[in-house]
């Protein structure tokens, strides 16, 4: 039934993607309340828990494809030039809107410092498939693009050490095992880099060459290998992933190329279907955290964020409409869904309502910020952004210009 309701949704968000890309019409909001309307909790066609093993694999493969080919957008050279913005993003935005979001769940629900600092932590990575109008349009200034591309490739993995340390606090553990955190976060990176960076030195060689039709399958054969290579070392899969497809964009400009619009497409599937399964687990009791949970789920998308992001900024140099641009989309999505199961399997007592408190967060951003991505990409349009009477002042100035 998960099959066929999948293969159903997608047919409808094929032939309504049209319509999406002009509209506030969402693929995304779609599969979700999709999945919630046939999961347990209203027609019980697709039966899941949140223990089941599908749901935390397809989020993690989701989130995996979804960094790695965001991380061929940015070259190295690229990300060199322009670190100034995302640097700003991730050193300070990033802790910031963790411990305001903290501060928040702290007095609003009820929850103890630790348990508030999870929520914090689960809560702070952001992530661009939600926002993909604004990303991919090319009106919006290009700086604005990397920096909201970079960030939300790079806090994921920075986000985890912060998600595993309160958890083992909150779990009572005396050892933190931060050495074995670093460890896992420079082996990511490492494998993201060395494994990319061999395969494509290899092509270059004069003994192999790959031929036009397998030419895309290069790339997925390499982001195949980091993840099992990462897998089998427990090296940190995010980082890996975003180093991965930077190293590709940066040494296989040929192989990025080849590879892109494939590669987009198996991440929208995956996305989709990751999207479906996390709506199959909401349930109406699930949503029923009562006037303070709501009121914090708004807070953290509409108050946390534009707060960390206002204070990171300061002379920065970001106009007004960009900085509100960074401050709006922050969406939360694959990470915080997958640091919200690690959670939710740990046992510790606090457990279900923060992945209650989590999922609902979650669910409002992914309805909020894929429903105004188009809204917010028009700011740049430049046409847009003119006043009414300058157009016809220009078709009255046009034929007096060419007399």
């Amino acid at each position: 039934m998960l099959l066929t309701a999948f293969a159903a949704l997608l047919l409808l968000a094929v032939l309504l993607s049209s319509l999406a890309h002009r509209t506030i019409l969402s693929t995304a909001a779609l599969f979700l309340v999709a999945g919630f309307v046939l999961g347990d909790g209203v027609l019980g066609v697709i039966s899941l828990t949140a223990a089941d093993p599908l749901v935390a694999t397809l989020s993690e493969l989701a989130l995996f494809a979804v960094l790695f080919t965001d991380g061929m957008r940015v070259g190295w050279q690229d990300l060199r030039s322009a670190w100034r913005l995302p640097g700003r993003a991730l050193g300070w935005g990033l802790p910031l809107t963790l411990v305001i979001t903290a501060v928040g769940a702290h007095y609003l629900l009820g929850l103890g410092w630790i348990e508030s600092l999870l929520v914090g932590a689960i809560l702070a990575p952001t992530d661009p498939v939600f926002a993909a109008a604004l990303v991919g349009n090319e009106k919006v200034p290009p700086r604005l693009r990397q920096l909201l591309n970079v960030e939300s490739g790079v806090n994921d993995g920075l986000a985890l050490p912060f998600v595993l340390v309160f958890l083992a606090i909150a779990a009572g553990s005396h050892d933190l095992h931060l050495g074995e955190l670093a460890l896992e976060l420079g082996l990511g990176v490492l494998i993201g880099v060395a494994v990319p960076w061999l395969a494509i030195k290899l092509e270059q060689t004069r003994w192999f060459a790959a031929s036009t039709q397998y030419e895309p399958l290069n790339a997925l054969a390499i982001g195949l290998l980091v993840l099992a290579i990462g897998k089998a070392t427990h090296g940190n899969l995010f980082l890996a992933a975003f180093s991965a497809g930077i190293t590709v964009a940066t040494f296989g400009p040929r192989q990025r190329e080849s590879f892109e619009h494939f590669g987009e497409l198996i991440a929208e599937v995956f996305k989709l279907a990751a999207l479906l399964v996390f709506g199959a687990l909401i349930t109406p009791s699930l949503l029923a955290v009562g006037w303070q949970g709501w009121l914090f789920a708004l807070g953290a998308l509409a108050l946390a964020r534009p707060i960390a992001i206002w204070v990171s900024f300061l002379r920065a140099g970001l106009s007004l409409r960009e900085q509100a641009a960074v401050a709006w989309f922050g969406p939360k999505g694959f990470a915080s869904v997958v640091y919200g199961l690690l959670v939710l399997a740990s046992g510790i007592t606090a457990a279900p309502q923060v992945f209650q408190i989590v999922a609902v967060t979650i669910v409002t951003s992914i309805l909020l910020h894929s429903s105004t991505d188009i809204v917010v990409a028009r700011w740049f349009d430049d046409e847009r952004g003119l006043p009414a009477w300058y157009g016809v002042a220009r078709k009255i100035r046009g034929p007096k210009a060419k007399a």
